[in-house]
């Protein structure tokens, strides 16, 4: 009698994550870490100061299933107020331990064996795994060179009766693009009379430069009441140690949300949830975000402006693509090791954020780093 394979892969086509390997590449050879999306610099004390009071006062037990209430209703004013949309903190918010948790909560909720889901690449690497995980199906769009902006006539082409989410994100991670209000139109008009939903990957939202606005679907009302929209206090507060995110949506979504969110988390963690929704009373703390990272941006890129790279410049995020055909013919994945071990400095390949591996001699590069690290690392970029 033949038993089956009980140790089968459910992904047998996933392994390391780049971030993981790259860092490990950077430690290795004494690099300096661009790679992966992490601030080396400090986060604020005001913010640490009121996470430590909290642990005292002895918020270390469980939050609500949901998340602290008047965390949850302080986003709703900031989003009320940032994009004029209402939510109900009590049933459209929810507190998560990081955005890819909430992300993987959303599709696992509501996608089923056979579902179509649509993302763009280059697609940051936590949604196709967990579509594949729940028996979905993706299916693959490329953003258009040079500005990676969506085709939409492409989008209209591949949506069918199958087609049961599709996945957007701006600022976009890896390329630093954003989506414009016109965006959210077509896809507006092209998801009416269907039954599509949208989650929003928006972790990035705070983080846009040159005056330009973030576009978020809760601005757009027949696009937010069918969105799950994502985002992350890691990234808007430099902790993405601290793994606390959270997820707005409409009544109906967040009730299936939720109910995946009790047995896969159950809730996020207690005394920071307490700190930051404290911190959050001071609009300054995320509003002034986009001017402290478009310093940073235009400072690397000026430092790299006569360097033998070209620079695509970054809309929003904390990272700025590098593409080196002027340089070498190499394939960016081995090109990325070899600046890492001959050079010392660690980046991010793009051909890694596309199912087929895509490869336009491309390399991310994290900015969020201090100016004395910019300068090594560009010192660096310039010698190459």
């Amino acid at each position: 009698m033949k038993y089956p394979n009980l140790l089968s892969s459910k992904l047998p086509n996933v392994g390391t994550s780049i971030f993981t390997v790259m860092s490990k590449l950077a430690v290795e050879h004494n690099a300096i870490n661009l790679s992966q999306g992490f601030p080396n610099f400090k986060c604020s004390e005001e913010l640490i100061n009121l996470v430590n009071k909290s642990m005292l006062a002895g918020n270390n037990q469980y939050a609500l299933m949901a998340g602290l209430m008047p965390l949850r209703e302080i986003i709703a004013e900031k989003t009320e107020k940032l994009y004029s949309a209402k939510y109900n903190p009590e049933t459209e918010i929810t507190i998560t331990a990081g955005a890819t948790q909430a992300i993987f909560t959303a599709i696992t909720a509501l996608i089923r064996e056979g579902d179509e889901v649509i993302i763009f690449e280059p697609a940051y690497d936590c949604y196709q795994p967990a579509i594949e995980l729940n028996g979905g199906k993706t299916i693959y769009l490329q953003l258009k060179a040079p500005n990676y902006t969506i085709n939409w006539e492409e989008v209209k082409k591949v949506i069918n009766f199958h087609t049961k989410m599709i996945i957007i994100n701006t600022p976009h991670n890896p390329t630093g693009s954003i989506m414009t209000a016109q965006d959210m139109i077509r896809l507006e008009k092209l998801i009416a009379g269907t039954e599509i939903i949208i989650i929003s990957d928006e972790v990035y939202e705070h983080i846009i430069f040159d005056g330009l606005e973030h576009q978020s679907v809760a601005r757009f009302p027949k696009l937010a009441e069918r969105s799950f929209i994502i985002s992350s206090f890691g990234k808007t507060f430099h902790t993405t140690g601290w793994k606390v995110g959270y997820c707005v949506a409409p009544e109906k979504l967040t009730t299936e949300f939720r109910k995946v969110h009790q047995y896969m988390v159950f809730c996020a963690n207690a005394p920071i949830q307490h700190a930051l929704a404290e911190y959050l009373k001071n609009k300054n703390n995320y509003l002034e975000l986009g001017n402290f990272y478009q310093k940073k941006r235009d400072y690397f890129n000026a430092l790299v402006k006569d360097s033998k790279f070209t620079v695509i410049p970054a809309a929003g995020t904390y990272f700025q693509l590098l593409r080196y055909n002027g340089i070498s013919k190499e394939k960016d994945t081995n090109f990325a090791v070899r600046l890492t071990k001959e050079f010392g400095i660690a980046s991010v390949p793009i051909s890694v954020f596309y199912h087929n591996g895509v490869d336009n001699k491309v390399l991310r590069f994290c900015f969020a780093k201090t100016e004395e690290t910019l300068e090594k690392a560009a010192a660096i970029l310039n010698k190459i």
